[in-house]
């Protein structure tokens, strides 16, 4: 008797626990949704005669969802993967970043002997799709990523070198790239500091902008969105960074903050409270980096089973739900997509062979059709026909007639005049 009283309350316990995680679900998720539909959402309207039929479509989100570009676009894939790498990247992402082939150990391995062709080819096929870029990155100083030439060199030689980086760098690519990451990693460690002083990473970003006045600098760091990295918590070290660059005046045009999990899942909340943390310079932050599952050795070599790709592709769900719903938050770049040009091969939404994965269906399914405007109407008696739609570029039709406009965040709405 006491032994099914006991299995009773449990039973009782479990069945209440379920009912109150599935309400915190709900509840969480219809947040949510009312948060994309606060912030990620504007309105079109069109005008044109009375009863016109209209046919709104999106073509491409304002916001970035994108993927690193590895070195081997430029050569190293066989013909068939480079037509496919290239095809499914069009079809899934709208903006790029390099993952390799800007950096300086990559670019100028041995001194005064710089590769601009990687970069020059990804760009150049960036620029054919229009697909903004982002450049990861000039600098670099975690001591195993800097050259050991420059190890070698005078303090002022270096500062030389630095600066003929920098400027050179931002010349030769000005308007090409949409941004740059300014000095990866500096939290891990900086050898340029160490050896130059503080005032460094200042005079980098001054030198960028001699190069192109316009170039958007971003900081980029890791282990930012999770609380319990090996290295400790870096959320508050990182806020920290960022008000002490700010007070030196260095032009942060954006916050980096790498999404590389080191395990197959992620601590919602702390999420959420990171980013309305670092929410509060009013700088516009990128997940720069995202890996799902993430780097712990054992997931760079296992090939999932179907029940870890399941869960997988919820995990990615979740993820980009809450980066979405987020005002702050400007975009979500993936680092890698196959198999056979990602770090993390566990991670990609698509197999060695190309078969897709639980997470391709699951992340296209989100991107291109929960979070996707095409719809069809006909105006009113006045001859109005309004529409709320995602923010991005958008094909209007009316009675055959088609215009191209962008609906912004920066304006929130747009009127369409087929009266004229």
């Amino acid at each position: 008797m006491i032994f099914l009283i006991h299995k009773l309350i449990i039973c009782f316990l479990s069945f209440f626990l379920g009912l109150i995680f599935s309400f915190d679900c709900k509840a969480q998720e219809t947040g949510e949704n009312e948060s994309i539909a606060k912030h990620r959402k504007g309105e079109i309207t069109v005008r044109a005669k009375k009863g016109s039929e209209v046919k709104v479509e999106q073509l491409k989100h304002e916001f970035w969802f994108g993927c690193a570009i590895p070195n081997s676009l430029a050569g190293g894939m066989s013909q068939e993967n480079l037509k496919l790498f290239k095809e499914k990247f069009l079809e899934n992402f709208n903006c790029a970043v390099t993952e390799n082939a800007l950096k300086w150990m990559v670019m100028e391995r041995n001194k005064g002997e710089i590769n601009y062709a990687v970069v020059d080819a990804i760009l150049e096929w960036c620029d054919e799709n229009d697909i903004p870029a982002r450049g990861h990155n000039m600098f670099w100083g975690t001591t195993n990523n800097v050259q050991s030439w420059l190890k070698e060199m005078s303090d002022d030689e270096l500062k030389q070198a630095i600066q003929h980086r920098a400027v050179s760098i931002t010349s030769y690519y000005k308007g090409r790239f949409a941004e740059y990451d300014l000095n990866n990693e500096m939290l891990a460690s900086n050898y340029y500091e160490e050896r130059l002083g503080s005032g460094i990473t200042k005079l980098m970003a001054q030198w960028a902008l001699e190069g192109d006045p316009d170039a958007k600098l971003f900081l980029n760091d890791f282990d930012i969105l999770i609380p319990d990295p090996p290295r400790g918590p870096m959320l508050s070290a990182y806020m920290s960074q960022i008000r002490n660059f700010l007070k030196q005046g260095i032009p942060i045009a954006g916050i980096g903050v790498q999404g590389h999990s080191h395990l197959e899942s992620f601590d919602r909340q702390y999420l959420k409270d990171a980013l309305d943390s670092l929410s509060v310079f009013k700088i516009p932050i990128r997940i720069t980096e995202f890996n799902m599952p993430g780097m712990r050795s054992e997931f760079r070599r296992t090939q999932l089973t179907q029940d870890q790709e399941e869960a997988k592709a919820k995990e990615i769900v979740d993820y980009y739900k809450i980066c979405f719903a987020h005002p702050a938050v400007e975009g979500i770049l993936m680092w890698g997509f196959w198999e056979g040009a990602n770090w993390i091969p566990s991670s990609s939404l698509y197999k060695l062979d190309w078969t897709p994965t639980p997470s391709s269906d699951a992340y296209r399914n989100l991107v291109f059709n929960e979070w996707w405007t095409d719809v069809t109407g006909t105006t009113d008696k006045k001859g109005v026909y309004s529409v709320p739609a995602f923010y991005g570029k958008y094909k209007v039709t009316v009675n055959g007639v088609s215009k191209e406009v962008d609906l912004t965040k920066a304006a929130g709405k747009i009127i369409v005049d087929f009266k004229r």
